[in-house]
C-alpha cells in the first residue's frame, strides 16, 4: 500500500502544478502505457501514442476522482488509444520491430515480429502482462503495482499467457490461439 500512497501523493502534487511530480508519474508509468500500446500498434507508433496518452492524462488530471486510481486510469486510457489506433489504420505489412538491435540478424528480426504478432493474438488479460514482462522488462510485482492487478493475478496471467504464446509459436502459420474457458 505504500506504493499506492506514493502514487496518490504524486498525483496530488501534479494537480497542484508540480512539474517534477508530472515527470515522476511519466517515468513510473511510461513502460506500462508503452507496453499496453504495443499490443495494438507498431513500436514507433506506440511511442507516439504513449506521448499522446500522457498529454491527455495530464490535461485531464482534474477528472480523476481518486488520486490512488491513477494506475488503472492511465492503463485504461492507453487501451482506448490503442483500440482507436487499430480502428483508424489497417496494420502495416512487413517488419515493424524497430527496437530490435541494429546488429540483429534478419532471422532475429523475423522471429521478433512473429512473437509480437503471436502476443497480439492473445486475449488482453494475457497480452498486456506478457508485453510488460517481455518487452518492457518489468517484474511481476512491478506489473501488479503499476496496473492495479493483484500479484497473484499477474502470476497466473503470465503463466497462462506464456503457455498460449508457446502454443502459438509452435504453429507453423502463427495463427491465433484462444484459451478455452
Amino acid at each position: 500500500m505504500v506504493e499506492n500512497e506514493a502514487t496518490a501523493a504524486l498525483v496530488a502534487a501534479a494537480r497542484r502544478g508540480d512539474g517534477g511530480a508530472l515527470d515522476r508519474l511519466y517515468r513510473r508509468f511510461a513502460p506500462v502505457v508503452h507496453g499496453i500500446l504495443l499490443g495494438y500498434a507498431a513500436h514507433a507508433d506506440a511511442e507516439d501514442l504513449a506521448q499522446r496518452v500522457f498529454e491527455t492524462a495530464f490535461r485531464r488530471l482534474a477528472d480523476l476522482r481518486e488520486d490512488a486510481a491513477f494506475p488503472g486510469w492511465i492503463a485504461s486510457m492507453a487501451r482506448r488509444a490503442g483500440l482507436d489506433e487499430r480502428r483508424r489504420f489497417a496494420p502495416a505489412t512487413g517488419m515493424e520491430i524497430e527496437a530490435t538491435a541494429v546488429h540483429a540478424s534478419h532471422e532475429d528480426r523475423v522471429d521478433a515480429e512473429r512473437a509480437l504478432h503471436a502476443i497480439r493474438g492473445l486475449p488482453e488479460a494475457y497480452r498486456e502482462p506478457l508485453l510488460l514482462r517481455l518487452v518492457e522488462g518489468l517484474s511481476g510485482p512491478e506489473i501488479a503495482e503499476l496496473t492495479g492487478l493483484t500479484p497473484g493475478s499477474v502470476r497466473v496471467n503470465l503463466h497462462r499467457g506464456m503457455a498460449l504464446l508457446r502454443q502459438a509459436l509452435a504453429e507453423p502459420d502463427g495463427r491465433r490461439v484462444h484459451e478455452s474457458p
